[in-house]
């Protein structure tokens, strides 16, 4: 088997900024434990520069549908990948607050964001020049889920 590091890294020349770079099939399960319920999201993310080009920013834009619980019905998700230090970026929220930082160089990465109460764990793992999973473990005094994530790239 080879070495997932050093194949991750091809995967990702350029930067974390290049390898996000694109358009996406999103897969995500999801199981509250807190709610005792489980769901789904099926969708599509475009992942691309924000404003008239490349000034460093990708904006991630995500539709598709939630099924969770008795719910059916249309979801989005967006934030901004701004390029940060050594191939990194600094993920934000779309009004600019910082989120946490994402670099994917090595072929994995973790981070955690504190908000208020609850406590957001992310890791990222690069399955193939295409693919990556993203696993969100949230906990908190009223929230307890996990929320893992396909995303394989598509052709525009």
């Amino acid at each position: 088997m080879p070495d997932v590091g050093v194949t991750a890294q091809s995967w990702v020349r350029g930067g974390t900024l290049e390898f996000l770079r694109g358009h996406w099939q999103v897969e995500r399960a999801i199981t509250d434990f807190a709610a005792g319920q489980s769901g789904s999201f099926a969708g599509v993310a475009v992942c691309d520069w924000a404003g008239d080009g490349p000034a460093g920013v990708l904006s991630y834009v995500e539709q598709g549908e939630l099924r969770f619980g008795g719910h059916r019905g249309p979801a989005s998700r967006s934030v901004l990948y701004a390029r940060g230090p050594d191939g990194a970026v600094d993920v934000r929220f779309v009004d600019g607050r910082p989120f946490y930082r994402l670099d994917l160089r090595s072929g994995s990465w973790a981070a955690e964001h504190p908000c208020g109460a609850d406590n957001y764990v992310v890791t990222v793992r690069i399955l193939g020049p295409d693919t990556y999973l993203e696993r969100w473990r949230v906990s908190g005094p009223g929230k307890d889920y996990v929320m893992t994530t396909t995303m394989t790239r598509i052709s525009a």
